[in-house]
């Protein structure tokens, strides 16, 4: 066919059909269809919480060893400090920590305050030089816990403190435990839209609850002193959502042929 009797056939039929649409309009009995009510309603939603965990072996142990000193000069109580924490961090390096592992945690140097009596009288004076000082060390072989530990009190620290057993930061299974909560979440929902009876719809909000954590650990034998097995143990790491779903009303054609449908 030639494109131009091609084009003035379609435009003909165009004109014929909405010239169908418009007498059928005017013929149609308007009054008689029934069109219902229209109003605004807010849309219907629904918020659940999603949940997901999983159990972690702690795999990192912090300590923490000080030393203190107290004289009568402050530079005795300080040479003395310093000789101790830095013969407790070389024993450190020794074991196998790395420097990186290895930090200062509190320095302490003040002069103390002593009483006595003077001509009846209670007074003060300066009185010895107390220093202190102590450091951070992580270990990554948490196996090993008990040795250093025995490490520490062999090489002069006056005060220990650990193991403090916790997890190595594992972002890939933070972002699965979040997107198994979601998933949770979206679970919860279609059980509850079904329930309404309704369908699920898109998500409107969603929001990150805290991380939780159990600790699970358990101490046997001697502690500091090296002789005792110390188990790291586990957690549990929890991962929480609160997610809200908007609530689509079921469509059925045969209500809406109804609605169109003139009154009897």
């Amino acid at each position: 066919m030639n494109p131009k009797r091609l084009i003035q056939y379609l435009l003909s039929a165009g004109i014929i059909l909405l010239v169908l649409v418009i007498v059928g309009a005017f013929f149609l009995p308007w009054r008689l269809v029934n069109w219902g009510t229209f109003a605004w309603r807010p849309a219907s939603t629904v918020t659940v919480a999603g949940e997901a965990k999983t159990q972690e072996q702690n795999k990192k142990a912090t300590f923490s060893a000080g030393v203190n000193a107290v004289k009568d000069k402050k530079e005795q109580a300080t040479d003395e400090v310093n000789l101790k924490i830095t013969a407790i961090t070389e024993a450190v390096k020794n074991f196998g920590i790395a420097v990186s592992d290895i930090k200062t945690q509190n320095l302490s140097i003040y002069q103390e305050e002593e009483s006595f009596t003077e001509a009846g009288r209670q007074k003060q004076r300066l009185g010895q030089w107390r220093v202190s000082n102590s450091i951070e060390i992580v270990l990554r072989d948490v196996e090993k816990a008990s040795s250093l530990a025995g490490v520490l009190s062999k090489a002069g620290a006056n005060s220990i403190y650990g193991p403090n057993f916790t997890l190595e930061d594992n972002p890939e299974g933070s972002n699965a435990l979040l997107s198994t909560a979601v998933a949770d979440a979206r679970k919860k929902a279609e059980i509850l839209a079904k329930a309404a009876g309704k369908t699920l719809g898109a998500i409107i909000t969603l929001s990150e609850g805290t991380a939780g954590q159990e600790r699970t650990m358990q101490f046997e034998g001697g502690g500091v002193g090296g002789g005792g097995d110390m188990q790291p143990g586990s957690e549990t790491v929890r991962k929480s959502v609160t997610v809200t779903f908007s609530l689509n009303e079921p469509i059925f054609l045969e209500d809406v042929l109804k609605q169109l449908m003139p009154k009897k």
